[in-house]
């Protein structure tokens, strides 16, 4: 077996029927990396013509050492536990990192460590990946540990949702009720999405302007977004999908229930009075008064709706969410909420638009991307978890990040130099607050 450079074309039919392919092995995903300096090598092992383990490594100099540093996001395309295979792997990708002088090659990969249930709680008897950890700590990879943060270059902790062969009500009827509920609402209320063009594209930065302002966390300017859209939108890897409310259809529907609440009351009450209606009093009176506590919730609601548009408009945007549909899922990656309207939780129907565009695709599953392993009440990110865990599905937890390390002297040189660089980063930070 040897490891050969392949094509962006044997590369990609080698990639697309892995099991762990992502959006971070594409052509698409190489070229916007180019963008900032990254250069795309495709390489494969050989098995005589057959292909049985695969790489795409970015690499990047390093300009105090003027070497390299390879990064091959979400890991290796290879089966971690045959330990013979990624041996041979290891020993070749090596020798061709040193010829092309390399410090270190980092992965990443999108293999599971255990299985977790909804709650984050490990799966007594269910599968593990261990070996996998094992196999690549024989081999010489240093292993960053199993962080329970979001301090890796790409989430370890995530949630999702398994939507191959799946309908929609399959889908449902996991989620908590309580979400069935907030999507029933939303509808009501005239909450729908859209797909949005390039030229829309301010209408999403603002939307995670608005986010990042109220987070506390910086944001990404327009031009990162537009390169992102360039680079991954044709191939129909990256959509933007934004959710907006349309104040009429949110009267219209009022209104109807309005009707329906009065006719209900007015029927009944006929009905009674006329001897046509069989019911006991103290069950006829609780029928009537919750249609009165209906219809002068609604009155109060249409007026508030004339409110609402007035101050806004006919429609105004509520959030968004920019996804990565590749491989074997629809994936969360950025989004967020205007702070304005925000009692209408718009993030509940855009999640739902990608969980619809996966389970109508037969993608394998919805991905919330990002939560942490610290599934504890007491951790400031807990909210996030219990919004995502809402909708169904499972924690989902990777093996971690490693280093492959090619030259120990300067990828301790590298480490060094990096941590002063970001320690002395952080302390302008604190003398400009």
């Amino acid at each position: 077996m040897k490891l050969v450079t392949l094509t962006e074309k044997e590369f990609k039919k080698y990639a697309d029927k892995h099991e762990q392919i992502t959006f971070h092995q594409t052509k698409e995903w190489a070229d916007l990396k180019a963008n900032n300096g990254w250069e795309a090598h495709y390489v494969g092992l050989k098995d005589e013509k057959k292909v049985v383990g695969a790489a795409l490594l970015l690499a990047k100099t390093v300009p105090f050492v003027k070497k390299k540093m390879f990064y091959s996001p979400r890991g290796f395309l290879i089966d971690y536990k045959n330990y013979e295979l990624l041996k041979t792997f290891t020993e070749e990708i090596k020798k061709y990192a040193k010829e092309h002088e390399a410090i270190f090659i980092k992965i990443d990969p999108y293999v599971e460590y255990v299985e977790h249930d909804n709650n984050g709680n490990i799966v007594e008897d269910g599968f593990n990946n261990k070996e996998a950890v094992e196999n690549l700590k024989k081999l010489g990879y240093k292993h960053y540990g199993f962080n329970l943060m979001q301090d890796t270059l790409q989430p370890r902790w995530m949630h999702v949702i398994e939507t191959e062969n799946k309908s929609l009500d399959d889908v449902m009827k996991d989620m908590e009720s309580k979400t069935r509920q907030i999507l029933r609402k939303n509808e009501k209320c005239g909450i729908s999405t859209r797909e949005i063009t390039r030229d829309e594209l301010p209408l999403f930065k603002d939307i995670m302007q608005h986010t990042s302002d109220r987070r506390e966390f910086v944001d990404r300017p327009l031009s990162y977004y537009e390169s992102m859209w360039d680079a991954l939108h044709d191939s129909g890897i990256l959509k933007v999908l934004l959710a907006e409310i349309d104040f009429n259809e949110y009267k219209k529907n009022t209104e109807e229930e309005l009707k329906q609440n009065k006719d209900e009351l007015e029927d009944r009450i006929n009905k009674k009075e006329n001897n046509l209606l069989k019911m006991n009093d103290k069950k006829y009176e609780q029928s009537n008064k919750q249609n009165k506590e209906a219809i002068e919730r609604l009155e109060k609601q249409l007026e508030k709706i004339e409110e609402l548009k007035k101050e806004h408009g006919e429609k105004t945007l509520l959030g968004g969410i920019l996804f990565l549909v590749y491989g074997n899922e629809v994936l969360s990656l950025y989004g967020g909420s205007t702070a304005k309207l925000m009692q209408f939780q718009s993030a509940y129907t855009v999640h739902f638009a990608g969980v619809k565009m996966a389970v109508e695709n037969n993608y394998k599953k919805y991905n919330f991307y990002g939560i942490t392993g610290d599934f504890r009440k007491e951790n400031p990110l807990y909210g996030l978890f219990l919004f995502k865990k809402s909708f169904g599905g499972h924690v989902s937890e990777l093996i971690g990040e490693f280093d492959l390390i090619i030259s120990p002297f300067w990828y301790n040189t590298y480490n060094i130099a990096f941590s002063l660089y970001h320690g002395l980063k952080n302390l302008k930070k604190k003398i400009t607050k």
